[in-house]
């Protein structure tokens, strides 16, 4: 028996693809590969297979990871290929090794973030940003599992912020943590909404660009 892990693109129309359509999605493609994949037991056995960060929906991901068991004894190869055959537009597997390290040495993850203004970047924002991100606190209202508005300090959860001005945005190279809490990087634009509402960009765009462990490598 085997446990393995794909490396994997989620971009484009699939930026839209739920995270249990996901799952559907990789367990109709498996079977291309020929591998037996280790089913749950009980009355409605289904494959055994999890997403490691879901993405949340509308983002994109250069380094998703997605785990899962066959019943096999294989080290990956010629698994990407398989799997390739006929994905949807936006998917696509990198790679397919296997799953040695344990996903609580998880800690970080960087994203790109573009904060977009339909009328132009608003004059001195750049700078008012920098020392927003900078602050020792920030209190935005989060949902939490229950589905209730909390107060929760991003600031801790905050690793790094780099912000550059282009066209009609301003982007930000932002790592953050990952879990125990996570953070997810869409959430900035609530700490700007919150602290310069007029700074409040007309979008955010994010995309995950690595997925990283407590001393800052690209965990897989």
């Amino acid at each position: 028996m085997s446990k393995l892990r794909l490396l994997f693109v989620k971009e484009k129309q699939a930026s839209y693809i739920s995270h249990l359509d996901l799952l559907r999605t990789f367990q109709r493609a498996f079977p291309r590969t020929e591998l037996e994949i280790k089913h749950s037991q009980g009355y409605h056995p289904h494959p055994i297979i999890s997403i490691v960060l879901p993405l949340p929906v509308g983002q994109s991901s250069e380094c998703e990871l997605l785990d899962f068991e066959v019943t096999q004894d294989t080290d990956g190869s010629g698994i990407v290929e398989h799997l390739n055959t006929g994905m949807p537009n936006g998917l696509r597997v990198l790679a397919c090794y296997e799953a040695k390290r344990p996903v609580k040495e998880l800690a970080d993850l960087r994203a790109a973030v573009e904060l977009e203004y339909d009328n132009g970047v608003p004059e001195g924002a750049l700078a008012q940003l920098k020392e927003l991100f900078a602050r020792p606190s920030l209190v935005i209202q989060k949902r939490t599992k229950r589905k209730d508005l909390a107060d929760v300090d991003i600031a801790p959860m905050i690793r790094r912020v780099e912000l550059t001005e282009g066209e009609g945005m301003i982007r930000a190279d932002v790592t953050v943590q990952a879990q125990n809490p996570g953070l997810n990087p869409q959430l900035l634009g609530k700490a700007i909404e919150r602290y310069l509402p007029e700074l409040t960009p007309d979008f955010i765009r994010v995309r995950r660009t690595a997925i990283l462990d407590a001393e800052g490598k690209d965990f897989r």
